[in-house]
């Protein structure tokens, strides 16, 4: 393997499939892009006459749109910025916040990130979208799923102020999961 000699930029993005490392090589003088996505290779382009564009590609198993912009800031000085479905990375994490909730707990000694997406109730575990079950109770809903012999369930409960909407809980064996911040 190569060694990525023209690495200008590397970036993490959290999805709800798990988090996801996304490099960029540019080559100032050949104008040659590299994109890698957890380490292989989506794009690569040796001759580029033009230095500035951009490249799109798609991350993770839910194929999210994401492209790198290459800009010229002065003389032979580049900035690079990453958006991912068509907002700059720190809007994009800012809106997932308030889409998703994430929590990281350890199973049989693997490391579980469980993901709910609030507009779907989608749940995901380590990259695999989970059968689930809703069910509605007195103070809300509980969707029910397993990873491993282990029960889950989250607890959507309303918090009775409107500005903090519903609050989700995970619950594993009967214990309650703290959430992560990303």
């Amino acid at each position: 393997v190569e060694k990525m000699t023209d690495l200008v930029a590397v970036w993490e993005v959290a999805l709800s499939d798990g988090v996801h490392k996304i490099e960029f090589e540019h080559g100032t003088t050949s104008g040659k892009r590299v994109v890698y996505v957890d380490g292989k290779e989506q794009i690569r382009k040796e001759w580029m006459f033009k230095l500035v564009g951009k490249e799109t590609f798609t991350v993770g198993a839910t194929k999210t749109k994401a492209a790198i912009n290459i800009d010229a800031v002065s003389g032979f000085a580049y900035e690079y910025t990453l958006d991912i479905d068509g907002k700059s990375l720190k809007k994009y994490m800012e809106n997932r916040s308030k889409t998703t909730n994430t929590w990281i707990l350890s199973l049989d000694g693997t490391v579980c990130r469980v993901v709910l997406e609030k507009d779907t109730m989608d749940v995901w575990c380590n990259g695999k979208k989970l059968e689930t079950a809703g069910e509605f109770v007195e103070d809300g809903t509980e969707t029910h799923f397993t990873v491993g012999d282990h029960d889950c369930c989250i607890k959507a409960v309303s918090s009775g102020k409107r500005k903090e909407g519903i609050i989700h809980t995970l619950i594993v064996d009967d214990r309650e999961i703290p959430e992560a911040v990303e």
